[in-house]
């Protein structure tokens, strides 16, 4: 049972592939929340989803590889570029004109690319512990096509280990996303999520990553184009991205910097007053007169 079931919902076509997104509630803005697939799909909103539709328009979709969305097998079916453009497909198909768009680290660079390429569909950007490449990765501690004497630890982030056991990757990782004191819940909804799609075709993103923004320079170039205004939001125990990104953004585009201290990389799941609350309060600053949240 969902908490808030949508008031409409349907499929975004496109290159053959369907997109399923869903719509909840009615009013000004349409905050659209970004799904981080194809590792897991929109539920990752169910925090958010109930609270704002009360008031405004909420659109969530299932990035392809997951949810109900359908699954390609091809690794050019799952790059940048493509999955930007399903973003814009969902949009026209759900008769949205523009939002205000809520995004979750490696989605964060895609709603970043939306804004400077369709400006006038984008009111403003919360980026939440993003991933674009605004800084160095730190050193892996194994390498991910090795194949280590072990299975324990970070031994399960390689290529082997996933297409071996993808589910205990699956927990594994979650486990690392919410280091939090009492997150059991959030730890398996997390995992549940992930093994609703499969290692292979969270491998075919891993290889298609990076065709448009694959480096610093392309980010920070990336950014120089967005003109929306932006709230970013940083988590200190955050094990996916750190704090450096997150602050490097900030520092590029003068936006306002949140910190959540003693979070992991998920303060929607976890912290789910204060992330809406935060939402809340920057969707009434883009367009007052019209903004009923």
């Amino acid at each position: 049972m969902r908490a808030r079931e949508p008031d409409r919902s349907g499929f975004a076509e496109h290159d053959g592939v369907r997109i399923a997104f869903e719509v909840f509630g009615e009013g000004e803005p349409t905050i659209l929340f970004m799904p981080n697939a194809p590792i897991i799909h929109s539920l990752q909103w169910k925090a958010q989803v109930p609270y704002f539709a009360r008031h405004a328009r909420v659109v969530t979709y299932d990035g392809r590889g997951n949810g109900r969305s359908d699954r390609p097998t091809t690794v050019g079916a799952y790059r940048d570029e493509v999955l930007l453009a399903d973003a814009f497909a969902v949009m026209d198909a759900s008769e949205t004109d523009r939002a205000v768009l809520v995004a979750l680290c490696g989605s964060v660079t895609r709603a970043c690319l939306m804004a400077a390429t369709g400006p006038e569909r984008v009111l403003g950007i919360v980026a939440i512990a993003p991933g674009i490449d605004l800084a160095p990765e730190p050193e892996a501690e194994f390498d991910f096509e090795s194949t280590p004497d072990t299975d324990e630890g970070w031994a399960k982030c390689t290529r082997q280990y996933w297409l071996r056991d993808y589910p205990g990757w699956s927990r594994f990782w979650a486990e690392q996303l919410f280091p939090e004191p009492h997150s059991t819940k959030q730890i398996e909804d997390a995992t549940a999520w992930q093994v609703d799609t499969t290692a292979e075709i969270n491998l075919l993103r891993e290889e298609a990553y990076g065709d448009l923004v694959g480096s610093i320079e392309d980010a920070e170039a990336l950014l120089a184009r967005v003109t929306c205004p932006l709230l970013i939001v940083a988590a200190d125990l955050d094990a996916c991205q750190g704090t450096a990104p997150a602050e490097r953004m900030a520092e590029l585009t003068g936006a306002s910097l949140v910190r959540f201290e003693g979070s992991g990389h998920v303060p929607p799941a976890r912290h789910p007053v204060e992330v809406n609350l935060l939402i809340r309060d920057f969707v009434r600053t883009l367009a007052p007169a019209e903004v009923v949240v």
